[in-house]
């Protein structure tokens, strides 16, 4: 109906409503009078005679721990991005990291037809009949696609930063044990210590509790660390969220950030460029992460008897520098 009464093919209508990539050679202005056009006649594509076609349902499923401001809400972004660019849908599903619901969520998402799944840092054990991505799972399972961070390098750029500013005694907040990335993270963050003969302090090193990605974590975790009467002129945190709790905390104490301790965080969010002081932080490419996972997990979608695709994707992290780091005081 919509092509007879546009005087177009069906072929490029489909295209069009499909939001298929190859829609992109078709002139902007006819895309426009097709979709247009849909709307005047209250055309709404029909799933089942999608599916019973393609035996494709379009539809995604994602797995986060949680969606707020951080890590998660950025990879989503990117993923986001690029699904909404393919035509695709997708559903979101939020473990809190219960065990649980990482057990069963995947198994209610394939009960809604998806065509694949994106999971993000959550622990992944499951075998399922469509393709997998995983953005910092740390643990290879048949039919996945891992995407990490290199966390050796991300470890050497902070700790080589705050040598070459003259810190050695220097404090550090390690991430949620039930993170994907703690266990990783600090190894490389030992490893890297040792290379650069950075010596770690057993009483200056404290770990985040509690399920929420808040700054009262960071703020917590630090104000324990001051309790301890250890001095230190530097602290290397978990995330840009804790580092942020943590500058709150250190000027509760009356410390001044960076003339008495510098502050490096981890991620660069989008608020680490608008703290007071701005965040020097170690960039993960969040969004591009993200579009990474989608991108490869369409193109597995669409080639599913391809068995080359790769299990794992490294991506570099990159040193921020900005006002929350200075020369160590005398």
């Amino acid at each position: 109906m919509v092509a007879e009464h546009l005087d177009l093919s069906p072929a490029t209508v489909s295209l069009v409503l499909n939001r298929a990539s190859v829609a992109d050679s078709i002139p902007r202005a006819t895309q426009e009078r097709i979709f247009a056009a849909a709307r005047d006649l209250n055309y709404r594509p029909s799933f089942a005679a999608r599916w019973a076609r393609t035996q494709r349902s379009f539809t995604v499923g994602v797995l986060v721990p949680e969606v707020s401001e951080g890590y998660a809400a950025l990879v989503m972004s990117g993923v986001e991005q690029h699904l909404l660019k393919e035509g695709y849908f997708y559903l979101v599903a939020s473990h809190h990291h219960r065990a649980d619901l990482i057990e069963e969520y995947p198994k209610l998402l394939m009960g809604r037809f998806v065509d694949g799944l994106i999971a993000v840092d959550t622990p992944w054990h499951h075998d399922l009949p469509v393709p997998v991505l995983t953005v910092s799972g740390h643990n290879p399972a048949t039919g996945v696609s891992n995407i990490l961070l290199d966390h050796e390098r991300a470890a050497e750029l902070a700790l080589r930063h705050l040598q070459q500013l003259g810190h050695e005694r220097i404090a550090f907040i390690k991430g949620q044990e039930f993170s994907s990335d703690t266990e990783v993270r600090w190894k490389s963050i030992t490893d890297a210590a040792a290379r650069l003969r950075v010596k770690l302090y057993p009483k200056l090193i404290a770990q985040l509790e509690g399920e929420l990605a808040t700054p009262q974590l960071g703020y917590r975790v630090t104000k324990r660390l001051l309790e301890q009467k250890e001095r230190f002129t530097a602290l290397f945190a978990f995330n840009d969220i804790s580092a942020i709790g943590a500058i709150g905390a250190l000027r509760d104490a009356k410390l001044e950030v960076p003339r008495d301790v510098s502050v490096v965080g981890f991620d660069d969010i989008q608020s680490a460029a608008f703290q007071n002081p701005r965040l020097t932080t170690i960039r993960q490419p969040l969004k591009k992460m993200g579009t990474i996972a989608a991108e490869t997990l369409l193109r597995r979608i669409a080639r599913p008897e391809d068995d080359t695709y790769p299990r794992e994707i490294v991506v570099e992290p990159e040193l921020i520098v900005r006002e929350s780091t200075a020369r160590a005081p005398n």
